[in-house]
């Protein structure tokens, strides 16, 4: 019951732990109903939902494989901290439906590992551009295939949504290549896509800036409010208005062009859209600010035919030229923000693949990305079972290790208790035996030398005698032989006499004894009344306690999800679980015992009444009467 079965086989036996993962498309998690496809996902790992002791210090023995247990997957590592107990991975899921459920497995453990960390194979060859802005110091790398690396060093902004982010103060920009591979032909598909936390309502803050003479692209904010702007031949077309972001706040954008129309993505829903065709475009773009203003450009001269087209002679070159109506775009400002996870792509993205971006990288990742327990080979503590054990704090192991104790000492008391009342039974039943054949002197098996007190006047042998040392009905019979002889000494009468008086001192005397032989059966029974009473609540203490370091460490850390909640109180329960462990076999043993001191209690008092029955018959005056009248 604690150790889950594996669905499948294990894939690689040299990995010791392995963590199932599903990502939820459906209407239970992120809801998406267009097609996905192939997408890379963030795994988000935090001491909540990884064990980072388990693995390499630098993640290397990390491996993805997919549902089938079989398949591995492309994975990089943007960021791995095993001290701080953060990291971020991003894995290539191929055939992902909209509307279901997707499982992966992370694996890990394997000391002897190297790293298969492969950025470029993580994307698709339609992936043109891939920034985490992890680095420091450096232009940022273009983690995809294409190698289309920043020319220019941006700032850093530590504890951004996604690792490091970019920040970007409105003066500075980013500079980014005019590389063949990110060249935009006339009327192509492209799709662009980033988060940003917008620093101050700004008007026209251009956030990316591409132009190309009279061509441009412009992805921006107009006073909060989100724009695509695209220019053809000088002519600008913005898209509509909707309400503005907030500031201060993450969202992601996203635009996407194809066959005449331009949609603007925020926050995985459409935004805004515009029917307008991408122009051609070849130059540098830049992030964080406007691209230099195109040239003037004479627009009558563009506008006139060329003598091959309609056959006319050329013009004098003598003749002075016609005014030129030049075009020229407005620089935009700056923006003022952070930004992060910066993607370009040669194709239009679908709206599912949007969605799932802005789900699975954002804030809300919980609702398509949740992580199972960890599963362990080669080990009796597998499975949840080792979750469990593992999450323990340091109050529950002394809760446990005292209760641990008192478990010790239970058992101990029940085997010497058992061991004690089966001797007893056997002792006593071997004494009544020679008991019941007394016929007229009572004090006749304790009588004579010590041999033959030891050996009931000769009646059993030396085993027997070792097994009579037990029997509290023996001692109890001496006490009433030693009386019995105390008052016939020395008066020499030929037929010995007890008086009524005599025979009740004697009662008392064998009360006395009885009451002692019942404290030596009861003798440690309290330590098994102190293990069922207060196993439980000791194991209640520790749960308690460990529900409060649990909840006060989930609100210190700022992590609240059942990811993080369930091990502490899973771990928590243990304590009381160790308590009725201690508590249900001392309530069993109890119980047996005492049936077992009861019958024993009970055949003192009917050895008692017994001795005192024969005692008054032995020597009774209607005894001495007879005796007389049969001389």
């Amino acid at each position: 019951m604690l150790c889950p079965s594996p669905a499948r086989a294990w894939w690689n036996d040299e990995w010791q732990l392995r963590k199932k993962i599903t990502i939820d498309a459906s209407a239970s998690g992120a809801g998406i109903t267009d097609p996905i496809g192939t997408a890379p996902v963030l795994v988000r790992l935090h001491v909540g939902n990884f064990r980072f002791a388990s693995a390499k210090d630098d993640g290397s023995d990390l491996r993805f494989v997919a549902g089938d247990d079989k398949t591995p997957l492309k994975h990089h590592i943007e960021k791995y901290d095993s001290l701080l107990g953060e990291a971020l991975l991003w894995v290539a899921v191929p055939n992902l439906q909209p509307g279901a459920k997707t499982d992966i497995w992370l694996y890990s453990g394997n000391k002897k590992a190297v790293a298969t960390s492969d950025p470029k194979g993580t994307y698709d060859p339609d992936t043109l551009l891939v920034y985490h802005f992890n680095e420091r110091g450096t232009p940022a790398l273009d983690a995809s295939v294409w190698a289309n690396n920043a020319q220019s060093v941006g700032q850093p902004a530590d504890g951004s949504l996604i690792g490091t982010g970019l920040r970007l103060d409105g003066r500075g920009v980013l500079t980014l290549p005019a590389a063949s591979s990110l060249a935009l032909s006339d009327n192509a598909a492209f799709t662009w896509s980033a988060w940003i936390k917008p620093g101050a309502m700004q008007p026209n803050a251009a956030l990316y800036s591409r132009r190309d003479g009279a061509n441009g692209l412009v992805i921006g904010l107009d006073n909060g409010v989100p724009f695509v702007e695209v220019t053809n031949a000088g002519s600008a077309q913005r898209s509509g208005a909707a309400a503005p972001l907030a500031p201060n706040g993450w969202h992601h954008v996203a635009v996407v062009a194809n066959g005449g129309q331009v949609v603007l993505y925020l926050d995985g829903a459409p935004y805004a859209s515009l029917a307008a065709t991408l122009p051609a475009l070849s130059t540098n773009a830049t992030v964080g600010g406007d691209a230099a203003p195109a040239s003037p450009v004479a627009s009558a001269a563009a506008a006139q035919p060329s003598s091959a087209a309609d056959g006319a002679a050329a013009p004098d070159a003598s003749a002075p030229a016609p005014e030129a109506a030049t075009v020229v775009a407005a620089a935009m400002a700056g923006f003022v923000g952070d930004i992060d996870e910066l993607q370009f792509a040669k194709v239009a993205r679908s709206p599912g693949f949007i969605k799932f971006v802005a789900t699975g990288q954002g804030p809300n990742q919980a609702k398509l990305v949740s992580f199972s327990v960890d599963e362990e080979t080669a080990s009796w503590l597998s499975g949840y079972f080792a979750v469990i054990l593992k999450s323990v704090t340091l109050d529950g192991w002394i809760v446990i290790g005292i209760l641990l104790i008192l478990a010790v000492v239970s058992w101990v008391v029940m085997y010497d208790r058992a061991s004690y009342l089966n001797k007893q039974a056997k002792a006593n039943a071997r004494f009544m035996k020679s008991f019941r054949e007394l016929a007229a002197d009572l004090t006749m098996l304790d009588r004579g030398d010590a041999d033959e007190i030891w050996t009931l006047g000769g009646r059993i042998d030396e085993v027997d005698a070792k097994m009579m040392q037990a029997s509290s009905l023996y001692r109890i019979y001496h006490i009433g032989a030693s009386e019995i002889r105390h008052r016939f000494a020395g008066k020499g009468e030929r037929i010995p006499v007890l008086s009524a008086a005599s025979i009740a001192a004697i009662r008392a005397a064998l009360d006395g004894g009885s009451v002692k032989e019942t404290q030596r059966l009861n003798r440690l029974m309290v330590v098994l009344t102190i293990a069922i009473s207060g196993g439980p609540f000791l194991g209640l203490l520790g749960t308690v306690v460990g529900v409060m370091i649990t909840f006060a460490a989930i609100a210190a850390s700022g992590d609240v999800n059942v990811n993080a909640i369930a091990p502490g109180i899973a771990a928590a329960l243990v304590a009381t679980v160790a308590g009725l462990g201690v508590a249900i076999p001392a309530l069993f043993g109890y119980n047996y015992l005492i049936s077992r001191i009861k019958d024993l209690t009970t055949d003192i008092q009917v050895f008692v009444d017994e001795f005192v029955t024969k005692m008054a018959e032995f020597y009774s005056a209607d005894q001495i009467e007879r005796s007389i009248a049969a001389e």
